[in-house]
């Protein structure tokens, strides 16, 4: 199954990428997980929306046909690691992968979010979305954990 983070994004701090990386690294196999940056587009003082859509179109393209959406949103969802384990069970018997989209510093643009079949929050706090590629990293990684039974996960 391929778990895809779709990023708005580039040239972020070595930090972000090897945490991401440290995560990405464990997962293989059965269960892995891809990282697409987007070209943020170009910001215009005071007036984000172009480049928000911009940025829309270039995740929406960046989808592969037939993947789950799930857009991360302050206003989305809050599940647990083991909620999160189950969602990703689901979508690997019915032979999709699924496809994390992360918004650029203003936000995803309208259009992924309605093309989105869940809408997912980390936390109700706004997290930079550099720190939250990291999180979801991590997060993906111990639901699979808890998929295999592996230790990682201590509940």
């Amino acid at each position: 199954m391929r778990l895809l983070l779709l990023a708005a994004g580039t040239r972020l701090p070595d930090w972000v990428n090897r945490g991401f990386e440290e995560y990405a690294g464990r997962l293989a196999g059965e269960y892995r997980l891809e990282l697409k940056e987007i070209t943020l587009g170009q910001r215009s003082a005071g007036a984000p929306q172009q480049a928000i859509a911009r940025e829309g179109e270039r995740m929406l393209a960046a989808i592969p046909a037939g993947s789950y959406v799930v857009a991360l949103q302050v206003g989305g969802r809050a599940i647990s690691s083991e909620q999160l384990a189950k969602f990703l069970e689901s979508r690997a018997q019915e032979g999709r992968d699924v496809a994390f989209c992360i918004g650029g510093p203003d936000g995803l643009a309208p259009e992924v979010d309605a093309r989105a079949e869940m809408k997912w929050s980390l936390s109700a706090l706004t997290l930079p979305h550099a720190l939250a590629r990291v999180v979801v990293a991590e997060a993906l990684y111990r639901a699979v954990s808890i998929i295999k039974r592996h230790p990682y996960h201590r509940a």
